[in-house]
């Protein structure tokens, strides 16, 4: 069993570039946790960035792993350099719709 969480952001103006720059650094922290990045979109008309993470187990276990990570001191390091500009964010879990 695989959880998917679908995470939609919306940057302030003139904030993409910064954000673009940064994601990708986060990716091997979220790896080593468990987690797989399915995709990561940028659509830069209207300031928005969609990306999916999944995560091997139900919601909980999700939960679970999202919570260690969170606290863990790689999570931390790499959210020293994180360049701000999120006016705002819609996260939930998500399930195949075809």
């Amino acid at each position: 069993m695989e959880t998917v969480q679908l995470r939609r952001y919306v940057l302030e103006p003139g904030r993409m570039a910064d954000f673009l720059a940064w994601f990708p650094t986060l990716l091997p922290t979220r790896e080593q946790f468990g987690f797989r990045v399915l995709f990561a979109l940028a659509e830069h008309e209207h300031q928005t960035f969609t990306w999916a993470v999944a995560h091997d187990g139900d919601e909980a276990a999700f939960l679970a792993a999202q919570e260690t990570y969170q606290a863990s001191p790689e999570r931390a390091k790499v959210f020293e350099t994180f360049p701000a500009g999120i006016a705002s964010m819609e996260i939930g879990f998500a399930t195949p719709a075809v």
